[in-house]
């Protein structure tokens, strides 16, 4: 069983979305690994099963690395590679821009690009929180103790500075960050570190991830358009320049990413566009 929501109002300019599993349909359709593709924004998960999560560091990574039963996952701009050891329960959110300093103590940047364990930034009251969670009844219980407790945890609310809140707005639209700088009145620098404080990516490459996420959206939506199609509508110069930024983004070129998709079932396959199955244990 899976819950997928948007958080109540007062979570709403901090937290994207928040959801809870059991994890047991999905343990049965997956292999013992999954490739995760990155979205650009920060996620906490708290798993209330007893394996912790374990991560692959890098391709040729033979043993996975504990993390922690409860992790905050940084921004990312690469795939990354975690088993799935069985049924597991968990809990978790997609965070929004601005949100990291409030809830950690700590800017987006320095948790970007790895895995942390959510007691290094919250202490015994992480562990506190998942025994409290695992003491909970049904996943709808869990959830909505797990939104009160990110709630409790932030302070009055504070706004996004403005310049980080109108690049985000232009950058729905169009990627010319340096219109952007200009408009904010900054200096490159200054707004550069600004923007990765509060996002955990640099503008280049936040945009660069949801030109990205667009491009997976195309698949997943048409998996038989013409790549060549898919690279100039989502403005990349060429199909090899397409290839390329898919290849780093997703650690696979497109055809295979499509081949991917195709084979996963047409109801799961908008939630599953993000973690791809590796099938036989492969990395």
């Amino acid at each position: 069983m899976h819950l997928y929501r948007a958080p109540p109002a007062r979570l709403r300019p901090f937290v994207s979305v928040v959801w809870a599993t059991d994890g047991a349909s999905r343990a049965r359709r997956l292999g013992a690994r999954e490739r995760a593709l990155p979205t650009g924004a920060m996620h906490l998960a708290m798993r209330l099963s007893e394996h912790p999560v374990r991560v692959f560091d890098g391709p040729a990574a033979r043993e996975a690395r504990v993390v922690a039963h409860a992790v905050v996952a940084g921004a990312r701009t690469a795939p990354y590679v975690r088993d799935i050891p069985g049924p597991v329960r968990s809990v978790g959110a997609q965070l929004r821009p601005g949100a990291c300093e409030l809830l950690f103590g700590v800017p987006a940047g320095e948790l970007a690009e790895r895995h942390t364990a959510l007691e290094d930034l919250w202490g015994a009251a992480a562990v506190a929180l998942r025994d409290r969670l695992h003491e909970s009844g049904t996943l709808d219980q869990q959830l909505a103790l797990f939104e009160s407790a990110f709630a409790a945890r932030l302070p009055r609310v504070r706004g996004l500075h403005p310049a980080v809140a109108q690049a985000l707005d232009w950058f729905n639209r169009r990627s010319d960050i340096a219109e952007v700088v200009r408009q904010t009145g900054y200096s490159h620098r200054y707004f550069i570190a600004l923007f990765r404080d509060a996002v955990g990516l640099t503008p280049k490459r936040y945009c660069g991830i949801r030109r990205f996420r667009r491009a997976l959206a195309r698949l997943v939506a048409n998996p038989s358009v013409a790549l060549s199609a898919a690279a100039v509508d989502e403005g990349y110069s060429d199909q090899a320049h397409f290839t390329r930024e898919f290849r780093r983004f997703a650690g696979m070129p497109p055809g295979a990413y499509r081949r991917a998709v195709a084979d996963t079932a047409s109801a799961d396959r908008w939630r599953r566009a993000h973690h791809l199955p590796i099938p036989g244990g492969e990395r």
